[in-house]
């Protein structure tokens, strides 16, 4: 049984993939979670009047795309998880190349507890883009939350067994690091420690510039008490990390830090600039005004 010390530490792990999501592997999802000040201090009243007002411009024009984002965005800051379901799904079938109403349709519905669904939309993802991180990361998250480690493990070993015809076919389109790491967080949060390691592993061995997997597996020998063995690699994970992870970094190896900057530890969905993590704890987000690609 974990104490509360080695929980905290494999909750860091889990949270490994995420920096596949911040700027190192794939655009960020802009201004998802931006809303406007003024809406968001708007009393309640007003705000089911604006979103009134956009549903009854949707009852002459459904494809119009601006109500369809503001009346997003209302339902969002309303609280109305369940009520921003119907616009998403009308944004993501308008706008089939941008992902960002997708992802967050998945999201809506894995909150309200339709995880089949979810499942679904995450799947739709990744029989196109199978390298999706945003999508494969939210399924296994999913599948995790169900209780099918073997799913989720299995989900991602045949990414990964897929990943070289994938890139051939498209270049860059699987991050082979970025899955390897989802990957051990999955065996980690298992208490799979060997295996993990073994992941981390191969993933330092295919990049020795990158300190993400370098770090997990610093904080898995740290959980299993390990602490000679794991000092040498936050030495090396701090030395090969971004300047503002440094600190955090060596703060980790002597147990002083309870959190690392936002963008190493946040999920896809939580950074300012991305859509809301897949929990269903995180409610969706809208975009406050279009995104600079979408058709009025």
């Amino acid at each position: 049984m974990f104490d509360k010390r080695n929980r905290w530490i494999i909750n860091l792990i889990m949270g490994f993939a995420v920096l596949c999501f911040v700027g190192l592997a794939i655009l960020p999802l802009v201004g998802l979670l931006r809303t406007s000040p003024t809406a968001a201090n708007a009393p309640t009243s007003d705000l089911e009047a604006q979103a009134r007002g956009y549903e009854l411009v949707l009852e002459d024009e459904p494809d119009n795309q601006t109500a369809l984002r503001n009346l997003l965005r209302i339902r969002q800051e309303l609280g109305d998880v369940e009520g921003t379901i119907e616009p998403l799904e009308k944004l993501a079938e308008l706008n089939p190349t941008q992902l960002e109403y997708t992802i967050l349709l998945a999201q809506a519905k894995q909150h309200i507890g339709d995880l089949e669904g979810a499942a679904q939309v995450y799947r739709s993802v990744l029989a196109t883009q199978p390298g999706n991180l945003y999508a494969l990361d939210g399924l296994i998250a999913l599948l995790i939350e169900q209780e099918r480690p073997e799913a989720a493990v299995g989900l991602l070993q045949d990414t990964l067994r897929n990943a070289n015809q994938a890139n051939q076919i498209q270049p860059g389109s699987v991050d082979v690091t970025s899955v390897r790491l989802i990957l051990g967080k999955v065996y980690a949060a298992g208490e799979r420690y060997d295996e993990a390691i073994a992941v981390y592993e191969q993933a330092i061995q295919s990049d020795r510039q990158d300190f993400r997997p370098v770090l997990a597996k610093a904080l898995v020998l740290q959980a299993q008490g390990k602490n000679n063995e794991a000092q040498p690699l936050f030495t090396t994970a701090a030395s090969l990390a971004p300047a503002e992870y440094k600190d955090p970094i060596n703060q980790l190896a002597t147990g002083g830090a309870e959190e690392l900057p936002p963008p190493l530890i946040e999920g896809p969905s939580q950074s300012p600039e991305q859509p809301p993590a897949s929990s269903p704890s995180a409610p969706a987000a809208a975009p406050d005004q279009a995104p600079a690609a979408t058709p009025e």
